[in-house]
């Protein structure tokens, strides 16, 4: 499963599934340098980064911004 972490609150990443639902996920969970706008990759056993895909998001989101001002 892939989230997106849409901001911290108190000890917990509030994060949004593919399916748009919301869940909590405590930061100890988390690898320590997870921030806001990043794509998690959850299995059984780990949560990571997935860089790439937080890349790709940023970038997208970038250009529609430039976009909107064009």
């Amino acid at each position: 499963m892939q989230v997106i972490i849409d901001r911290f609150e108190g000890e917990y990443a509030v994060c949004e599934t593919e399916e748009r639902r919301i869940i909590n996920i405590h930061k100890s969970h988390l690898p320590p340098e997870a921030r806001e706008g990043d794509v998690l990759s959850i299995t059984d056993e780990h949560i990571t980064i997935d860089i790439e895909k937080t890349k790709e998001r940023k970038e997208r989101i970038e250009k529609l911004i430039r976009d909107l001002w064009e």
